[in-house]
């Protein structure tokens, strides 16, 4: 399809679209752009404690917590009036609140819950369900601090097609990323890749060095090329979240946090509620209390490097990689959306500015 050297020479966007395969993409993700996302945290306990963690950060794990559905059921459709099309519902785990992930899933039926996956949300809630995994069960216990997670998570949500798993790669368990894509891939599970990001004044072990990057990148690579099925990935998606320089030095970060800009896209529609249902746009982003600098999160890729499609309409090599990251995207977060098979297999550089 797009040929090798594609790229020194300019095109105009009609030209980039008349491959029929690169065109047949491009209307299949096009349908998808009216999604505006917002965030919420739904509670402000977890069952487990993960060293690392994002929601014990910063002051938003002090924001009492809110459990009446009136409440959330108002915010929801004010949130809906607003044109909030797509909600993620995060904080610590939301699970815990299945009543308050069913009001959300009755006013604005598209969305995601980033669960940890002990606790079965019901069926009713029609989500996407991200459920997290940092290694094998031995790394678990010692990070996450609880026994047996990645076998009672596959029990819990065994076929349900809400279900993706959402590896986090760190330094210490970029090896144990092929087992559990193994196992995942024999009970008929999909899993999506994940980079930790360090919270602001984390220097532990868990953040990530240039050679753990690079170890991370061939192991996603391999992983894709062996299990294309189970992985929800693409070669664009991982030269994106394993680079040397963040997300946010890359592509410039689209969320109000690091965005001041209140004109268009992100920067006017997006907000991360707490658990008191108030919100903060210092510091409204996909995974607040981050450090901006070390972001590769697969939450922040999927609007930041989305929001870039300008910059990638250069040529069809580019744009079919952007395509790619793209379809990878809606495959991970949205009900029914079924992955194609990548356009792009080279590993190409994001595009500069």
């Amino acid at each position: 399809m797009a040929a090798q050297g594609a790229e020194n020479r300019e095109y105009k966007f009609s030209e980039i679209i008349a491959d029929p395969a690169i065109r047949a993409r491009w209307e299949k993700v096009r349908k998808y752009f009216f999604l505006r996302e917002s965030t919420y945290d739904m509670s402000n306990r977890c069952n487990i404690r993960c060293e690392g963690c994002y929601y014990f950060n910063g002051e938003k794990q002090f924001a009492e917590e809110n459990l009446h559905v009136a409440d959330w059921k108002q915010l929801m459709e004010t949130e809906k009036e607003r044109g909030v099309t797509f909600v993620v519902l995060a904080g610590a785990e939301p699970s815990l609140v299945p009543q308050l992930c069913q009001t959300c899933h009755d006013v604005i039926p598209l969305g995601c819950i980033a669960s940890n996956g002990l606790k079965v949300l019901p069926k009713e809630i029609d989500y996407r369900i991200h459920i997290s995994v940092w290694g094998n069960d031995q790394t678990s216990l010692k990070i996450r601090k609880a026994k047996d997670m990645l076998a009672r998570q596959i029990e819990n949500y065994r076929n349900d097609p809400r279900a993706v798993w959402v590896y986090t790669f760190t330094p210490v368990n970029i090896d144990q990323a092929r087992e559990v894509t193994e196992l995942l891939a024999a009970n008929g599970h999909q899993i999506t890749f994940n980079m930790f990001s360090a919270p602001v004044g984390y220097n532990g072990h868990l953040r990530h060095t240039p050679q753990t990057l690079a170890h991370t990148r061939a192991t996603m690579s391999a992983l894709l090329t062996d299990f294309p099925q189970t992985v929800l990935f693409s070669p664009y998606n991982i030269m994106a979240h394993t680079h040397e320089r963040g997300l946010h030095d890359l592509f410039s970060c689209s969320y109000p946090r690091m965005n001041p800009s209140t004109d268009i896209g992100l920067g006017r529609s997006f907000r991360q509620y707490r658990t008191d249902l108030q919100w903060d746009r210092a510091a409204a982003c996909c995974v607040p209390d981050t450090d901006c600098d070390d972001c590769r999160h697969y939450a922040a890729g999927s609007a930041v490097v989305t929001a870039r499609m300008y910059r990638h309409a250069t040529n069809p090599l580019t744009f079919s990689a952007w395509l790619d990251y793209v379809d990878t995207y809606l495959a991970v977060w949205v009900r029914g959306y079924e992955k194609s098979t990548n356009l792009c297999q080279e590993m190409i550089e994001p595009p500069k500015a």
